[in-house]
Protein backbone atom coordinates (compact mmCIF):
# COMPACT_ATOMS: atom_id res chain seq x y z
CA UNK A 1 0.00 0.00 0.00
CA UNK A 2 1.48 3.26 -0.81
CA UNK A 3 2.42 6.01 1.53
CA UNK A 4 0.19 9.61 1.71
CA UNK A 5 2.97 10.91 0.03
CA UNK A 6 4.02 8.11 -2.68
CA UNK A 7 -0.22 8.04 -4.09
CA UNK A 8 -0.53 10.45 -7.48
CA UNK A 9 -4.24 10.09 -6.39
CA UNK A 10 -3.84 11.23 -2.63
CA UNK A 11 -3.88 15.56 -3.33
CA UNK A 12 -7.50 16.49 -3.30
CA UNK A 13 -7.06 19.81 -4.87
CA UNK A 14 -7.03 19.55 -8.84
CA UNK A 15 -8.16 22.06 -11.59
CA UNK A 16 -11.44 19.51 -12.26
CA UNK A 17 -12.37 19.83 -8.95
CA UNK A 18 -11.15 20.22 -5.67
CA UNK A 19 -11.96 16.77 -4.10
CA UNK A 20 -10.84 14.34 -6.60
CA UNK A 21 -12.64 11.09 -6.60
CA UNK A 22 -13.48 11.93 -3.07
CA UNK A 23 -16.71 10.14 -1.50
CA UNK A 24 -18.00 12.97 0.67
CA UNK A 25 -21.35 13.01 3.15
CA UNK A 26 -22.16 16.61 4.80
CA UNK A 27 -25.20 16.71 6.79
CA UNK A 28 -26.89 20.36 6.77
CA UNK A 29 -26.18 20.81 3.42
CA UNK A 30 -29.04 22.85 1.97
CA UNK A 31 -28.37 25.21 5.63
CA UNK A 32 -26.29 28.13 5.03
CA UNK A 33 -23.00 26.95 6.60
CA UNK A 34 -23.69 23.23 5.20
CA UNK A 35 -24.50 24.49 1.54
CA UNK A 36 -21.07 26.75 1.42
CA UNK A 37 -19.27 23.29 2.87
CA UNK A 38 -20.32 21.61 -0.33
CA UNK A 39 -19.67 23.79 -2.47
CA UNK A 40 -16.06 24.40 -1.39
CA UNK A 41 -16.04 20.68 -1.21
CA UNK A 42 -17.37 20.69 -4.83
CA UNK A 43 -17.70 16.28 -4.54
CA UNK A 44 -20.27 13.63 -3.73
CA UNK A 45 -22.46 14.83 -0.93
CA UNK A 46 -24.93 12.92 0.54
CA UNK A 47 -27.00 15.30 2.23
CA UNK A 48 -29.72 15.09 4.73
CA UNK A 49 -32.86 17.92 3.83
CA UNK A 50 -35.39 18.95 1.48
CA UNK A 51 -34.35 20.90 -1.11
CA UNK A 52 -31.57 20.19 -3.41
CA UNK A 53 -32.23 21.11 -6.74
CA UNK A 54 -30.69 25.39 -6.51
CA UNK A 55 -27.86 23.30 -4.76
CA UNK A 56 -27.49 20.77 -7.15
CA UNK A 57 -27.71 23.28 -10.09
CA UNK A 58 -25.20 25.86 -8.30
CA UNK A 59 -22.28 22.91 -8.26
CA UNK A 60 -23.22 21.86 -12.07
CA UNK A 61 -22.21 25.25 -13.33
CA UNK A 62 -18.94 25.41 -11.69
CA UNK A 63 -17.90 21.28 -11.51
CA UNK A 64 -20.18 19.26 -13.96
CA UNK A 65 -18.26 16.51 -13.44
CA UNK A 66 -19.50 16.60 -9.28
CA UNK A 67 -22.39 14.69 -8.36
CA UNK A 68 -24.52 15.68 -5.33
CA UNK A 69 -27.18 12.95 -4.29
CA UNK A 70 -29.83 13.64 -1.87
CA UNK A 71 -30.82 10.72 1.01
CA UNK A 72 -33.25 11.17 3.17
CA UNK A 73 -31.19 10.97 6.56
CA UNK A 74 -32.28 11.24 10.13
CA UNK A 75 -29.34 12.17 11.72
CA UNK A 76 -30.10 10.79 15.43
CA UNK A 77 -31.04 7.45 14.47
CA UNK A 78 -28.46 5.09 14.99
CA UNK A 79 -29.82 2.54 12.06
CA UNK A 80 -30.13 5.66 9.78
CA UNK A 81 -26.07 6.05 9.78
CA UNK A 82 -25.19 2.83 9.46
CA UNK A 83 -28.09 2.52 6.33
CA UNK A 84 -26.37 5.12 4.84
CA UNK A 85 -22.59 4.25 5.45
CA UNK A 86 -24.04 0.91 3.59
CA UNK A 87 -25.24 2.83 1.18
CA UNK A 88 -22.48 4.51 0.39
CA UNK A 89 -20.32 1.82 0.65
CA UNK A 90 -22.55 -0.22 -1.70
CA UNK A 91 -22.34 2.17 -4.32
CA UNK A 92 -18.82 3.66 -4.91
CA UNK A 93 -16.62 1.33 -2.45
CA UNK A 94 -15.27 4.26 -0.35
CA UNK A 95 -15.62 6.94 2.03
CA UNK A 96 -13.40 9.46 2.60
CA UNK A 97 -14.83 12.67 4.04
CA UNK A 98 -17.73 13.40 6.96
CA UNK A 99 -19.26 17.03 8.01
CA UNK A 100 -20.97 17.63 10.67
CA UNK A 101 -22.92 20.54 9.68
CA UNK A 102 -26.29 19.59 11.69
CA UNK A 103 -26.68 21.88 14.55
CA UNK A 104 -29.67 23.27 16.60
CA UNK A 105 -29.81 26.49 18.44
CA UNK A 106 -32.06 25.60 21.29
CA UNK A 107 -33.72 28.20 23.77
CA UNK A 108 -32.43 31.43 24.81
CA UNK A 109 -32.23 31.03 28.42
CA UNK A 110 -32.26 28.78 31.11
CA UNK A 111 -35.78 29.32 32.07
CA UNK A 112 -36.86 28.97 28.77
CA UNK A 113 -35.00 25.27 28.44
CA UNK A 114 -37.44 22.16 28.89
CA UNK A 115 -35.38 18.72 29.48
CA UNK A 116 -36.87 18.13 26.26
CA UNK A 117 -35.24 21.01 24.61
CA UNK A 118 -31.67 20.16 25.98
CA UNK A 119 -31.93 16.70 25.10
CA UNK A 120 -32.84 17.74 21.30
CA UNK A 121 -29.86 19.39 21.36
CA UNK A 122 -27.34 17.19 22.59
CA UNK A 123 -29.25 14.83 19.68
CA UNK A 124 -28.44 17.11 17.00
CA UNK A 125 -24.75 18.72 17.73
CA UNK A 126 -22.85 15.95 19.61
CA UNK A 127 -24.35 12.41 19.19
CA UNK A 128 -24.42 13.09 15.45
CA UNK A 129 -20.76 13.39 15.71
CA UNK A 130 -20.34 9.78 17.71
CA UNK A 131 -21.94 7.92 15.61
CA UNK A 132 -19.59 9.76 12.83
CA UNK A 133 -16.63 9.00 15.12
CA UNK A 134 -18.08 5.29 15.65
CA UNK A 135 -19.32 3.93 12.63
CA UNK A 136 -17.28 6.12 9.91
CA UNK A 137 -13.74 5.23 10.17
CA UNK A 138 -14.18 1.38 9.08
CA UNK A 139 -15.70 2.37 5.87
CA UNK A 140 -12.78 5.50 5.68
CA UNK A 141 -10.26 2.62 5.72
CA UNK A 142 -11.14 0.13 2.94
CA UNK A 143 -9.14 1.12 -0.14
CA UNK A 144 -10.43 0.96 -3.64
CA UNK A 145 -9.40 0.54 -7.51
CA UNK A 146 -10.53 3.52 -9.64
CA UNK A 147 -14.38 3.33 -9.65
CA UNK A 148 -16.93 4.20 -12.62
CA UNK A 149 -18.11 8.08 -11.85
CA UNK A 150 -16.92 11.33 -13.11
CA UNK A 151 -13.58 12.72 -11.34
CA UNK A 152 -12.65 8.72 -10.07
CA UNK A 153 -9.74 8.27 -8.99
CA UNK A 154 -8.21 4.98 -7.27
CA UNK A 155 -7.99 4.94 -3.26
CA UNK A 156 -4.61 3.40 -3.10
CA UNK A 157 -4.03 4.25 0.98
CA UNK A 158 -5.98 4.66 4.15
CA UNK A 159 -7.41 8.09 4.42
CA UNK A 160 -10.30 9.89 6.01
CA UNK A 161 -11.43 13.44 7.73
CA UNK A 162 -14.08 13.84 10.15
CA UNK A 163 -15.31 17.57 10.40
CA UNK A 164 -17.97 18.68 13.09
CA UNK A 165 -19.22 22.11 12.68
CA UNK A 166 -19.94 23.73 16.27
CA UNK A 167 -19.59 27.09 17.46
CA UNK A 168 -17.22 29.28 19.63
CA UNK A 169 -19.82 27.98 22.52
CA UNK A 170 -18.35 24.53 22.30
CA UNK A 171 -15.33 26.42 24.60
CA UNK A 172 -17.20 29.49 26.97
CA UNK A 173 -20.74 30.25 27.64
CA UNK A 174 -22.68 32.91 27.19
CA UNK A 175 -23.17 32.79 23.37
CA UNK A 176 -26.74 31.39 24.01
CA UNK A 177 -28.61 29.66 25.81
CA UNK A 178 -27.42 26.71 28.23
CA UNK A 179 -28.46 23.92 26.09
CA UNK A 180 -26.33 25.72 23.18
CA UNK A 181 -23.33 25.36 25.13
CA UNK A 182 -23.64 22.48 26.98
CA UNK A 183 -23.98 20.62 23.37
CA UNK A 184 -21.48 22.77 21.73
CA UNK A 185 -18.86 21.47 24.90
CA UNK A 186 -20.32 17.65 24.01
CA UNK A 187 -19.51 18.38 20.42
CA UNK A 188 -15.75 19.13 20.83
CA UNK A 189 -15.83 16.40 23.72
CA UNK A 190 -16.32 13.55 20.80
CA UNK A 191 -13.62 15.71 18.83
CA UNK A 192 -11.25 15.63 21.69
CA UNK A 193 -12.25 12.10 22.64
CA UNK A 194 -11.77 10.70 18.99
CA UNK A 195 -7.84 11.19 18.85
CA UNK A 196 -7.09 8.51 21.15
CA UNK A 197 -9.92 6.73 19.63
CA UNK A 198 -8.53 6.53 16.28
CA UNK A 199 -5.08 6.74 16.94
CA UNK A 200 -3.47 4.18 14.73
CA UNK A 201 -6.25 4.10 11.73
CA UNK A 202 -5.22 6.86 9.36
CA UNK A 203 -8.17 8.90 10.13
CA UNK A 204 -8.67 12.28 11.58
CA UNK A 205 -11.14 14.28 13.30
CA UNK A 206 -11.51 17.67 14.01
CA UNK A 207 -13.53 21.05 14.71
CA UNK A 208 -14.97 24.47 13.63
CA UNK A 209 -15.98 26.45 16.38
CA UNK A 210 -17.66 29.89 14.01
CA UNK A 211 -18.12 32.79 15.85
CA UNK A 212 -21.21 35.44 14.48
CA UNK A 213 -22.13 34.04 11.27
CA UNK A 214 -24.31 35.97 8.63
CA UNK A 215 -26.60 33.42 7.47
CA UNK A 216 -29.06 35.72 6.26
CA UNK A 217 -31.87 35.40 8.93
CA UNK A 218 -33.42 38.65 10.24
CA UNK A 219 -34.80 38.96 13.51
CA UNK A 220 -38.16 39.29 12.22
CA UNK A 221 -38.32 35.56 11.07
CA UNK A 222 -36.08 34.48 13.54
CA UNK A 223 -37.40 31.40 15.60
CA UNK A 224 -36.18 33.14 19.31
CA UNK A 225 -37.16 29.29 20.79
CA UNK A 226 -33.88 27.75 18.47
CA UNK A 227 -36.02 25.08 18.17
CA UNK A 228 -35.67 25.15 14.07
CA UNK A 229 -31.90 27.19 13.56
CA UNK A 230 -28.37 26.21 14.03
CA UNK A 231 -26.82 29.93 14.44
CA UNK A 232 -28.57 33.18 16.29
CA UNK A 233 -28.81 35.82 13.35
CA UNK A 234 -25.94 38.04 13.29
CA UNK A 235 -28.01 41.08 13.23
CA UNK A 236 -29.13 40.19 17.23
CA UNK A 237 -25.57 41.75 17.68
CA UNK A 238 -25.37 45.75 16.16
CA UNK A 239 -22.56 46.79 14.16
CA UNK A 240 -21.50 48.93 16.85
CA UNK A 241 -21.02 45.62 19.14
CA UNK A 242 -19.52 43.93 15.84
CA UNK A 243 -16.79 46.92 15.72
CA UNK A 244 -16.03 46.84 19.55
CA UNK A 245 -16.06 43.36 20.41
CA UNK A 246 -14.82 41.66 17.10
CA UNK A 247 -11.46 42.21 15.85
CA UNK A 248 -12.59 42.03 12.14
CA UNK A 249 -15.45 44.26 13.03
CA UNK A 250 -18.06 42.23 11.13
CA UNK A 251 -19.75 39.14 11.47
CA UNK A 252 -18.59 36.24 8.81
CA UNK A 253 -20.00 34.68 6.00
CA UNK A 254 -20.74 30.89 5.48
CA UNK A 255 -17.84 30.63 2.48
CA UNK A 256 -15.18 31.29 5.38
CA UNK A 257 -16.47 28.65 7.27
CA UNK A 258 -16.66 26.32 4.43
CA UNK A 259 -13.25 26.80 3.15
CA UNK A 260 -12.04 26.19 6.85
CA UNK A 261 -13.84 22.24 6.16
CA UNK A 262 -11.82 22.31 2.52
CA UNK A 263 -8.42 22.37 4.40
CA UNK A 264 -9.34 20.04 6.90
CA UNK A 265 -11.21 17.58 4.41
CA UNK A 266 -8.24 17.41 2.13
CA UNK A 267 -4.29 16.43 2.44
CA UNK A 268 -3.74 20.03 3.19
CA UNK A 269 -4.21 19.26 6.53
CA UNK A 270 -2.68 15.49 6.73
CA UNK A 271 -0.89 16.77 10.27
CA UNK A 272 -4.04 18.33 11.68
CA UNK A 273 -6.37 16.31 14.24
CA UNK A 274 -7.97 17.12 17.48
CA UNK A 275 -7.79 20.59 16.96
CA UNK A 276 -10.64 23.29 17.37
CA UNK A 277 -10.40 25.77 14.52
CA UNK A 278 -11.84 28.63 15.70
CA UNK A 279 -13.76 30.79 12.79
CA UNK A 280 -14.81 33.85 14.67
CA UNK A 281 -12.67 37.11 13.44
CA UNK A 282 -10.53 37.16 16.56
CA UNK A 283 -13.66 37.72 18.74
CA UNK A 284 -13.47 38.88 22.18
Amino acid sequence: MNSVSESEFFSPYRPDGKLYGFICIVTGSTKPVGRAIVLELATCGDTPDDDYSSLIAEVSKTCPNTQILEYPYNVTSEEATLGLIDDVLNTWGRLDVWVCSSGLLGPPSLSATSPSDLQKCFETNALLPFFALKYAPPAMTKTTPKGNYPNAAPKETVYGSIIVISSVASTYGGCWGPAYTMASHAALGVVRAGVTSLKGSGIRINCISSGQIDVGVDLNGFDTRGMQTQFPPATLQSKENQKANIGLERAGVPQEVGRVAGFLASGFSSYVTGANLVVDGGSR
